[in-house]
């Protein structure tokens, strides 16, 4: 499983969060090129404004591999982690993150962001975690579309 097969399962879990009424992110993550787990946005549904795609993905992983430490996983997601997802991410040990679209097109689609980009926030906090963007961004920015025409919302 190449970089682009992990993005479109997660853009494959995007989907299903907005099937699911939910917002329009998600996640996987990998290790040797095999799927350990995949995530989306579950705010609504648990009310738990922390329910976001990257945390849910995290805790799926730790409950497969049955570790909180997820060294030599990476994840693929499909917008730019915000810091609280940033945090879990080097919490939980991943080498790595990629990404499509950047929180600067979730701020545009009407998310509410912390608008401190990844690298800076893993630059200044010293975080091994090494960062890949842009990864199928169009299509993953894509994604903020189909979510507004599915809830009817032309914002």
């Amino acid at each position: 499983m190449d970089s682009i097969d992990s993005i479109r399962m997660a853009i494959a879990q995007a989907r299903a969060a907005i099937a699911a009424g939910q917002s329009p992110f998600g996640a996987v993550i990998v290790r040797n090129d095999q799927l350990i787990a995949a995530g989306h946005n579950h705010v609504w549904a648990d009310t738990d404004p922390t329910a976001h795609a990257e945390v849910v993905c995290i805790r799926n992983a730790g409950r497969a591999l049955g570790t909180i430490d997820l060294a030599g996983c990476e994840m693929y997601t499909t917008c730019e982690p915000c810091p609280m997802c940033a945090s879990a991410i080097h919490w939980a040990n991943l080498d790595a993150v990629h990404f499509g679209a950047r929180i600067a097109d979730a701020e545009a689609a009407g998310f509410r962001e912390l608008t401190i980009p990844i690298e800076r926030l893993y630059t200044e906090g010293h975080s091994k975690v090494r960062t890949h963007a842009d990864v199928m961004r169009d299509e993953c920015a894509a994604l903020f579309d189909e979510w507004k025409r599915a809830r009817g919302r032309a914002y």
